[in-house]
């Protein structure tokens, strides 16, 4: 509590058989994980006189400050909690039906766990906590039948995991981590998340705090996610995201865990499709094809389960639960609204279409027409929001979907896509040739660094070795190579697959604009040598040899 807070703080009676504690909103207050709330005052109380007020800063000023925390300190803080947790957990067996009996030990624990959280002042004295046991009882105790005792060890537990206070000492932390994660702490925490009630608001903070301290866990121990995942964590995020209430800050966090157990996770992957979360996420983001996000949270959130679903797209199976959940009419009806989940419905669609898996997908947007969708973004790329891709990251994803569509779609949905290429005067090629230039541009001045960084490094007597041309290379697809090789694949297509007409039209803007066959050819070329899935060889060789075969033929 600040100064500001002690001089016009009003104490409330605390109610009979209760844990409410007037210093127990002042302790929580000084948790990392709690943001600061105002200062509600009674207008009707008298204000103190000043002389009053310059007495109570002096006490503030002079009171002792609290004795550093130590080996000794903490192994006798630790001794009181346990003395108090045996103490309560005794009062309950003999008196489980007299509250007033156990209430006074309930008090004295709760006070107790407050008074821990100066541990998370020393996290190289983590390791004592897990000695001594105070780990396990305080999981316990995360099943205490009193719902404030388990939020308060919540509370405990989100601020010793904070992840600058772990990265503060490494060996604490690795201590501290490995004991939760022994104790199956979030299979714990789950359960305790099914009996709090959110229209409380401090159960409602308790749920905050546990997401905190899971997202805490993961991000110090990312490999830890699936397990997370199984213990129930999953089913407990798609549950409460399905939940018929307003969007509020619980929710949002949720989003973020769903995000972070999905990204780069195979395993979370396939368990949300087992779960059926590819129909939850769609039924979530369907509000938004006609609406807005109201606030700049609900937008983050919306962009929470475009991420989730993208991540969980990776995984080919799930591409077949997107398909029969009407996943493509849903993006199809976002790019005609023109709201803000357009943008990344354009990037989902991506992900949906992508490589053989997205053969069916590819098939079932043309029948929906969804060309009708797609094309006019091509033309003119949308204007990027807030939050989603920007506009060369939505160049890329459009560029990736039409040249999806070009290698996995055949007989009249091909046909229907090519003659898209000859409307309007090719307008499109026209486009195309536009995209070409400039990212051509992009990548000639990306190059042109590069190559003076190797001049640099040669003179300086330093070797370029096989990790550094990686790096290089991704250096250059970040910066445009990507998507021109998109862009040229296109071409090559149209040209080769078309009508005459659209080559011509390529021919003549090349030799207006100064361009080259030569260029086109060599960076097709690069692209089919660095192409390809490394878990499937043969899918690999075949589109290396088909991307040459279409050089060859330009």
């Amino acid at each position: 509590m600040d100064v500001g807070e002690l001089l016009s703080f009003q104490p409330e009676k605390p109610a009979l058989g209760t844990l409410k504690r007037k210093n127990e909103d002042e302790d929580r207050g000084r948790a990392k994980s709690r943001k600061k709330q105002p200062v509600i005052t009674n207008q009707s109380t008298p204000r103190i006189s000043e002389d009053e007020r310059e007495k109570i800063l002096k006490m503030v000023e002079e009171e002792p400050e609290a004795p550093p925390m130590d080996e000794t300190t903490l192994k006798k803080m630790i001794l009181q909690f346990e003395k108090k947790a045996y103490k309560n957990q005794e009062m309950r067996i003999k008196f489980p039906d007299l509250p007033e009996k156990f209430m006074e030990s309930e008090l004295e624990m709760n006070d107790m766990i407050h008074e821990m959280h100066v541990i998370a002042t020393a996290p190289d004295l983590y390791y004592i906590l897990v000695e001594m046991n105070a780990i396990q009882s305080l999981l316990q105790l995360l099943s205490h039948e009193n719902t404030d005792i388990s939020i308060a060890v919540v509370d405990l537990l989100q601020e010793l995991t904070d992840v600058d206070t772990l990265n503060e000492s490494e060996e604490g932390a690795e201590a501290l981590v490995d004991a939760l994660l022994e104790g199956q702490i979030v299979a714990v925490l789950v359960q305790n998340l099914e009996r709090l009630d959110e229209s409380n608001k401090e159960e409602s903070e308790g749920v905050h705090n546990t997401l905190g301290i899971i997202e805490n866990i993961t991000e110090f121990r990312p490999e830890v996610c699936p397990d997370a995942a199984k213990q129930g964590l999953m089913q407990w995020l798609l549950k409460r995201l399905k939940a018929k209430i307003p969007f509020e800050g619980n929710k949002l966090y949720c989003s973020e865990i769903l995000a972070i157990l999905l990204q780069n996770h195979d395993e979370n992957q396939e368990l949300l499709g087992e779960m059926d979360g590819i129909d939850v996420l769609l039924q979530q983001l369907a509000v938004y094809k006609r609406h807005d996000p109201s606030s700049g949270e609900e937008g983050e959130y919306m962009e929470n389960l475009f991420n989730s679903l993208c991540a969980a797209l990776m995984l080919p199976s799930n591409r077949d639960r997107f398909l029969k959940g009407e996943g493509l009419q849903l993006m199809n009806l976002m790019l005609r609204e023109k709201k803000m989940s357009r943008n990344s419905a354009i990037k989902v669609l991506d992900h949906a279409m992508t490589g053989q898996e997205g053969v069916d997908n590819c098939q079932k947007f043309i029948d929906i027409l969804g060309l009708r969708s797609v094309f006019p973004v091509f033309m003119k790329t949308p204007k990027a929001n807030k939050r989603g891709p920007g506009p060369e990251e939505l160049e890329e994803h459009i560029c990736s979907i039409i040249g999806s569509l070009l290698k996995n779609c055949t007989g009249t949905q091909r046909q229907r896509l090519l003659n898209k290429f000859t409307e309007n005067d090719h307008e499109k090629v026209d486009r195309l040739m536009e995209l070409h230039f400039k990212y051509l541009e992009k990548v000639r001045q990306v190059d042109l660094q590069i190559e003076k960084e190797k001049n640099d490094l040669k003179f300086f007597g330093g070797d370029i070795d096989d990790d550094m041309e990686d790096q290089f290379y991704l250096r250059r697809l970040d910066a445009g190579l990507f998507t021109l090789q998109l862009v040229d694949f296109i071409m090559l297509e149209i040209c080769v697959t078309g009508v005459p007409s659209v080559k011509q039209r390529v021919m003549q803007i090349l030799n207006l604009r100064g361009g080259s066959v030569k260029t086109i050819k060599s960076v097709m070329r690069e692209y089919a040598g660095n192409i390809g899935d490394a878990k499937n060889p043969e899918a690999k060789e075949a589109e290396q040899s088909k991307i040459l075969d279409l050089v060859s033929k330009f």
